[in-house]
C-alpha cells in the first residue's frame, strides 16, 4: 500500500497542481492540497491551444492502428500457426528479431520513406509504421497455439476454408487476446511524441503530446496550466484502459489452471 501510494502521489499532485491558483502553486512551504479550487487553468488550457482537437486526432490515429494491428498481427499468428512452410521457424525468429531494434534506429529510414512518397503532414504518416507489429505477432501467436488443432481438422472436413475458419470461427475466440493487444496498442500510440513531431508540421494534424508541448512555450511557463492540459490528455487513455482492463487480465490468465 506504501508503494502504491508513492507511485500514485506525483499524478494526485500533478491533478491538485491543476486546480490551483498560481499563487498557491509557487508559494513556500509547497502546498499539496489547494485551499482554494479554481477551474481556471482548465479554461486556459482551452483558449491557449486547440486541445481537443488534438485529442480528436489522437483518438482517431490510436483507433486505426489498433484496428489495423489486430488485422495484421492475427493473419501473419495464423499464418504461422495453421500453415507448413518451409523456414517457418527461422521466419517468425527473425519477425521476433526485429523486437530488439530501437525505434530510434530506424526513425530516419521510415521518414524518408514516408516523405518520398508525399505523405509527410498526413494521417496516414502517423498510422503507417505501426499497422503491424512483432509484439503483436507473437502475442497473437502464442493464444493461437492454445486453440485444438481438432477445430481446424473437423473445419477441414465440413469444408470450411482458412479465410473462412478464420474470420468465422478463430476470430471470436480471440476477444480476450485481441483485447489486450488493443489496450496495450493505444497506450503506446497515444504516448507517442517524437514520431508524431517529426511528421507532422500543422496544428490539424498534431496529436495530444505535442499538444502538450505546446503549452510549456505560450507565454512562459505555467505549472497549472500544463497540469491541467496533462490531466485533460490523461482522462481518455485511464477510461480506455479500465474499460479494457478486465479482458486484458483475462488474456494473460488463459491457460494459467487446468481443468
Amino acid at each position: 500500500m506504501l508503494l502504491g501510494m508513492l507511485i500514485c502521489f506525483p499524478v494526485f499532485y500533478g491533478l491538485s497542481m491543476s486546480v490551483m491558483p498560481e499563487s498557491e502553486i509557487l508559494a513556500y512551504p509547497t502546498k499539496i492540497i489547494p485551499t482554494v479550487v479554481t477551474f481556471a487553468n482548465y479554461i486556459q488550457v482551452i483558449k491557449t491551444v486547440p486541445i481537443f482537437s488534438f485529442i480528436k486526432n489522437s483518438i482517431f490515429v490510436s483507433v486505426c492502428v489498433t484496428a489495423g494491428q489486430i488485422i495484421t498481427c492475427s493473419m501473419a499468428a495464423y499464418a504461422f500457426v495453421f500453415f507448413k512452410f518451409r523456414y517457418r521457424n527461422a521466419l517468425f525468429i527473425a519477425v521476433l528479431a526485429t523486437m530488439m531494434i530501437p525505434g530510434e534506429a530506424t526513425i530516419i529510414s521510415n521518414f524518408l520513406t514516408i516523405s518520398s512518397i508525399g505523405l509527410t503532414d498526413t494521417f496516414a504518416a502517423l498510422m503507417l509504421p505501426f499497422l503491424s507489429s512483432a509484439m503483436g505477432i507473437f502475442l497473437i501467436r502464442q493464444f493461437y497455439l492454445t486453440v485444438p488443432k481438432e477445430l481446424k481438422e473437423a473445419a477441414d472436413i465440413d469444408g470450411c476454408g482458412n479465410f473462412k475458419f478464420f474470420t468465422s470461427i478463430l476470430f471470436p475466440i480471440s476477444s480476450p487476446v485481441l483485447s489486450a493487444l488493443a489496450v496495450y496498442v493505444v497506450i503506446n500510440t497515444w504516448n507517442q511524441y517524437m514520431w508524431p513531431l517529426l511528421v507532422t508540421n500543422t496544428p490539424e494534424r498534431r496529436t495530444v503530446q505535442i499538444g502538450i508541448s505546446m503549452l510549456q512555450f505560450s507565454e512562459g511557463i505555467s505549472y497549472g496550466l500544463v497540469n491541467a492540459g496533462c490531466v485533460l490528455v490523461l482522462i481518455p487513455s485511464i477510461a480506455f484502459f479500465v474499460l479494457g482492463q478486465r479482458k486484458m487480465v483475462s488474456s494473460l490468465t488463459a491457460g494459467a489452471v487446468k481443468g
